[in-house]
């Protein structure tokens, strides 16, 4: 059976064809390089992706702060680390790099700040 994937690895995006049995490459074609091949494959097994979102900031001059996990989960979990994500709140202020989680949800990533949100001054 051939198989169109387009890959993510990095900014080329090729779309690689492969011809594929159950989880075996028979071949492929159109890979840039040897990223390519790796990522048909993990496709094949065990796809994952990362996830960049945002957290609630409390008394911040925004109400937002963007977060990033630093690997990427198994793509069936995604709903469940949205779903953890979207329960965050955080005080303010809050610097780009801030650790939220060293492990979240266990998944072997951390969940951190990418965006530093600084505390709002209230005006008297």
């Amino acid at each position: 059976m051939k198989k169109v994937f387009t890959c993510i690895i990095c900014p080329n995006g090729c779309n690689i064809t492969a011809e594929i049995d159950g989880e075996n490459i028979i071949s492929i074609l159109g890979n840039g390089c040897d990223k390519g091949m790796q990522y048909v494959k993990q496709e094949l097994t065990v796809p994952k992706r990362t996830i960049t979102s945002s957290v609630l900031v409390e008394n911040g001059i925004i109400p937002l702060a963007s977060v990033r996990i630093t690997d990427p989960i198994p793509k069936e979990r995604i709903p469940d680390m949205m779903t953890y994500i979207r329960s965050i709140k955080v005080a303010a202020p809050v610097e780009a790099g801030f650790v939220i989680d060293p492990n979240a949800l266990g998944l072997e990533t951390k969940l951190i700040v990418t965006k530093s949100v600084p505390y709002e001054r209230k005006q008297k």
